[in-house]
């Protein structure tokens, strides 16, 4: 072995000496805090996408054959309850209501006939039932010839606002054919859907969510100033998304929400033993959320975590952490996957107080 040799080899080893000292002095200098998962009783704030629907919402429908004569309202115009809305041409209507009249006349003048001869023994009283019986259905159409006079003069069932007007004067009206819509809208529904645990943590929990006030969050991001109130919870969850539909209600004074408008029922979601860590405790790659966890040999791991809530400053996790593990929540920006480390431990409790956080 010459020299050359074995000054190289000596070189190497100083090298690797010195790559090593200087690792294990990083890995010295750089101290963490490490803290674990807070378990609380809280709720957090949720929104729900929601339909809205008309207190009440029906179709106009044309319930006789003709021409429309006229039409006495506007498109968005409110109208009273028994408001004249629409006139279907009654001419032939009320010519049948004239012949049912004439024909009860006649049966009426009959009758007393046969009544007039009953009495002086010339004929039957099978003949004068008979004459009753015909007069008693000459009247019956005469109620029905005003029945359908009546359906020509088409009038507001309710109270509410005029949607679409499809057809214009003149036009051939059929039977059954859509006049227009009529929507009640002083007050309001919100349907929206709950997941089974959240209702299950709804319904169990009455004495912590304080009461069923609801608000609805607008399309331009902005409250209804009106509060609302869930009122019904349908029997059955949906076999597919394992969802129940919510039904709120909301009062509409300044007539702003309309049938089939789309928003967000913010609900105040209550959680029993919650598990609860710091929002600077996480990192997201590609939107998804990661912790690191520090094991019994002081090394690094990542964790993915699934959040079911958020909260000032702090995340509920749904899944991926437990609250025996030791997550960093200081320094996590020098922290490597693998890396052992040195850190200070800061108990739960303390962590939310220094975030000036009250627990619910």
């Amino acid at each position: 072995m010459n020299r050359k040799t074995v000054f190289m080899g000596l070189m190497s080893l100083l090298c690797l000496i010195s790559c090593t000292t200087k690792k294990e002095e990083k890995e010295e200098s750089v101290k963490f805090t490490v803290t674990n998962a807070a378990i609380i009783d809280t709720s957090f704030v949720k929104e729900y996408v929601s339909q809205i629907r008309s207190l009440r919402d029906i179709e106009i429908r044309a319930q006789e054959k003709g021409f429309l004569q006229n039409i006495y309202v506007d498109e968005g115009q409110y109208v009273k309850q028994g408001q004249l809305l629409f006139k279907i041409m009654p001419k032939i209507y009320e010519a049948e209501l004239q012949k049912a009249q004439a024909e009860a006349s006649a049966a009426e003048i009959e009758f007393l006939n046969a009544k007039a001869l009953v009495e002086k023994n010339v004929i039957s009283k099978s003949e004068q039932a008979m004459a009753k019986a015909k007069l008693d259905q000459a009247r019956a159409e005469v109620t029905l010839a005003k029945i359908h006079l009546s359906f020509t003069d088409i009038r507001a069932p309710f109270a509410g606002t005029i949607d679409r007007i499809p057809k214009k004067l003149g036009s051939l009206i059929d039977e059954g054919e859509l006049l227009t819509t009529l929507s009640d809208n002083v007050k309001m529904f919100a349907y929206f859907n709950v997941s089974e645990p959240e209702y299950l943590e709804y319904q169990s929990n009455v004495s912590g969510r304080a009461s069923t006030s609801v608000s609805l969050l607008l399309a331009n991001n902005a409250l209804l100033k009106y509060k609302g109130k869930v009122e019904v919870i349908e029997s059955e969850f949906d076999s597919e998304t394992g969802n129940v539909a919510f039904r709120a209600s909301f009062p509409n004074p300044d007539k702003l929400l309309k049938n089939g408008e789309t928003g967000k029922v913010v609900m105040n979601v209550p959680i029993k033993k919650a598990l609860i860590i710091p929002q600077k405790a996480t990192y997201e790659i590609q939107d998804k959320k990661y912790v690191f966890v520090v094991d019994k040999n002081n090394t690094i791991k990542s964790k993915e975590i699934y959040v079911k809530g958020e909260l000032p400053d702090l995340y509920i996790i749904n899944s991926g952490i437990t609250v025996n593990d030791k997550i960093i929540l200081d320094g996590i920006q020098k922290a490597n996957e693998g890396d052992k480390i040195k850190y200070d431990y800061i108990k739960p409790i303390q962590v939310l107080s220094n975030l000036k956080l009250k627990a619910e």
